[in-house]
């Protein structure tokens, strides 16, 4: 298990198991959202436990998921501000309002999710064949196909999208191509 406290969560994630409270920890959570558990075919197994400081959480998220290979591993992110937590796993992508509690939307990529990281006011999703924008409470801004070997990076609000060699500039809050 690994804990992490930003603000006033406590953030618990297991991997390749269920923690050992997770019976009464998922009768105990406003919500519990159970995806894959019980088909070991469905791909290796990940939890999320959400409480406030050293409660029982209030939200727990277990799930299954593939593609699991060393390319393809859950990831997290947590925006203080808005109390949104985003999580990626395999083909799924989460997200869930941890004020109200509740899940804002479910969504997918192909082949398999990637990482996550925050530029400016903007949740950037990286995916083996995808890169996709979200604000910070949650509403999707744009997605663009990619092909590997990609990267990007984010300069004075615009991306820079370097696919197999061929560049791409788009605005970052938008999506909008400012030069092809």
């Amino acid at each position: 298990m690994f804990q992490l406290s930003t603000g006033p969560y406590s953030i618990r994630l297991t991997y390749d198991r269920l923690p050992h409270t997770y019976g009464e920890a998922s009768r105990r959570a406003k919500i519990h959202d159970e995806i894959g558990v019980e088909d070991p075919s469905a791909g290796t197994l990940f939890c999320v436990e959400v409480a406030h400081g050293h409660g029982w959480p209030f939200l727990v998220v277990a799930q299954r998921y593939a593609p699991s290979d060393e390319c393809f591993f859950p990831g997290l992110f947590f925006a203080p501000e808005t109390h949104r937590l985003y999580i990626g796993a395999g083909t799924r992508l989460l997200a869930y309002d941890l004020r109200t509690p509740q899940r804002l939307w479910e969504d997918s990529t192909e082949p398999g999710f990637w990482t996550w990281a925050r530029y400016e006011d903007v949740v950037i999703m990286s995916a083996e064949l995808e890169i996709a924008a979200w604000d910070l409470e949650g509403g999707k801004l744009w997605s663009r196909p990619v092909e590997p070997p990609w990267e990007y990076e984010v300069r004075d609000g615009i991306v820079h999208l370097d696919v197999m060699g061929k560049v791409t500039e788009f605005t970052l809050h938008t999506g909008r191509v400012t030069r092809e």
